[in-house]
């Protein structure tokens, strides 16, 4: 059963995809939630300071912002952790864990995915404090797949598909997702690369996009020589769960900076 506390929050969500999308009419607002302008949820959100409305344009405040803030970044986060880790219907999944969340939460998921920067539409997701502690740190960490050396082995940290989700849909087709295994075959005349078992041809767009974990490629330089039964345990970011082995970011990393 919907609450009316959540029915402000799906009213506060609608209203910063607007702010996106430079759109303040007051009338797409009630037509999209299928309101009117004097329906109860919007007087109290005018009494709660949550929004303003002025000339048929409808804002949010600064307390409204902030709040609606908080409900994208939950739900942008859900939709990349549940695409990424565990497949299936990403959006709805969100919806609900958006309203049920609290921040310390959401920070350990943007912690453990590596501080995604888009969800899996391409919208950009929120920073957090967590975030901005480990700028630096992540950048240090992981590197575009188009650095890797031939013959060199990483994990996957992460897709950036720059909101195109058609390129993201096809990069998941090749099983090309975080924690996956990859090897630089290749890199002229184009990108060749292993990625769970398989010779896959990728173009230098595609290859842009991916991302490794730096750690793993200096690790996996060590050990690439070793039984192929003995390498895949030893990776500092693979934390197998079923057959889906994600990336994890440590915080220990957060506090110390690049090592290189």
């Amino acid at each position: 059963m919907t609450t009316k506390s959540t029915e402000k929050e799906e009213y506060l969500e609608k209203l910063w995809t607007m702010k996106e999308n430079n759109a303040d009419d007051i009338n797409q607002l009630t037509s999209e939630m299928e309101t009117d302008e004097n329906s109860s949820i919007i007087q109290e959100m005018l009494v709660e300071n949550l929004i303003t409305i002025d000339n048929h344009k409808v804002n949010l405040t600064k307390t409204g912002e902030e709040k609606a803030r908080k409900i994208i970044r939950a739900h942008r986060l859900a939709e990349r952790l549940i695409f990424d880790a565990l497949g299936g219907d990403y959006e709805s999944g969100a919806c609900e864990f958006e309203h049920i969340v609290n921040s310390e939460l959401v920070d350990s998921i943007c912690i453990l995915l590596g501080h995604p920067r888009e969800c899996p539409h391409g919208r950009p997701i929120p920073e957090g404090d967590c975030c901005k502690s480990a700028i630096k740190t992540a950048e240090c960490a992981v590197i575009p797949l188009t650095e890797m050396a031939p013959k060199q082995s990483s994990r996957v940290a992460y897709v950036n598909a720059h909101q195109k989700e058609s390129r993201l849909n096809k990069i998941d087709d090749l099983q090309i997702r975080p924690g996956a295994m990859v090897r630089m075959e290749q890199k002229k005349p184009a990108f060749i690369i292993q990625c769970e078992g398989a010779d896959i041809a990728i173009d230098d767009n595609i290859a842009a996009d991916i991302y490794v974990w730096k750690e793993c490629t200096r690790y996996r330089a060590k050990f690439d020589n070793r039984p192929p039964d003995m390498r895949d345990n030893n990776c500092p970011h693979s934390r197998k769960v079923g057959f889906f082995r994600r990336p994890f970011f440590h915080k220990q990393n957060m506090h110390q900076g690049c090592r290189n």
